[in-house]
């Protein structure tokens, strides 16, 4: 996986292809394509989207590969409930070292990562499924793709910018963390079913935001290279459905 190194990631040329040259130079350092007002061109904004997607929809089937193993081991099953703790610091761990160090390695190294991260969460995903009955299963997924694609949808076509509700929804899901984690004192089953509209909410406008970020170019500006932005693109993407899919499946999954 080669990288294409934008030399300054600040105004997009309009004439721009999505080839290997293609590159964002420019304007005033610390600021963002979307910041000023620069859209890069059609066909360098949708090779921004497809490469994002094409790495999110192969995570997602490296986590529905290894979640179906597990719930159909007993071993893995065991495992995943041994060591639930230390997978979720693991995958937090590898979230935040991609998203800080992803200008210090290389994009090969952070895409590696972010399939030993879909790998580990598959685990995961395999013991909350396991939980719960097929057809809640399935009538989540079906649910979160629905509102998934069409936050993307909205975030890709809309007109207006997206940019002034990012420090909001950043302050939303700082709030959503502290009473996620205030409910596992309470247990609260009313607290749960709150949390998990809040978090549908959060997380379908987070994807909107993130597509257009992505679509923007501001990623690539943020990274220097087109493939580096696909993967934390994929990344912002990949966590945006998961967490979807979960609170989803909190609302409408049935107990086994």
């Amino acid at each position: 996986m080669t990288q294409n190194q934008v030399p300054n990631p600040y105004t997009i040329n309009p004439s721009a292809t999505p080839t290997a040259s293609s590159s964002v130079v420019g304007a005033s350092v610390g600021a963002s394509p979307s910041a000023l007002g620069v859209k890069p061109d059609a066909r360098l904004a949708a090779a921004f989207l497809s490469q994002a997607f094409l790495w999110m929809f192969a995570g997602l089937l490296v986590t529905a590969g290894v979640a179906f193993a597990v719930q159909t081991n007993d071993r893995l099953l065991q495992f995943a409930s041994n060591y639930f703790l230390v997978l979720f610091i693991a995958q937090l761990a590898i979230v935040v070292g991609i998203s800080a160090g992803i200008k210090r390695i290389s994009a090969t190294a952070a895409l590696a990562l972010f399939f030993v991260y879909a790998a580990s969460l598959g685990v995961t995903i395999g013991l909350i499924v396991s939980s719960y009955t097929t057809g809640s299963v399935v009538t989540a997924f079906v649910s979160a793709s629905a509102m998934f694609g069409a936050a993307g949808i909205y975030g890709a076509v809309t007109k207006r910018s997206l940019a002034g509700i990012g420090g909001f929804l950043f302050m939303g899901l700082i709030g959503l963390m502290v009473a996620m984690l205030v409910n596992l004192i309470v247990g609260s089953t009313a607290v749960t079913w709150l949390i998990s509209i809040v978090g549908v909410v959060i997380f379908t406008a987070l994807t909107a935001y993130d597509v257009q970020r992505i679509q923007s170019g501001d990623l690539a500006a943020r990274t220097g290279s087109m493939e580096k932005a696909a993967v934390i693109g994929a990344l912002q993407l990949y966590l945006d459905f998961i967490n979807i899919f979960l609170f989803m499946l909190r609302l409408m999954g049935g107990r086994n």
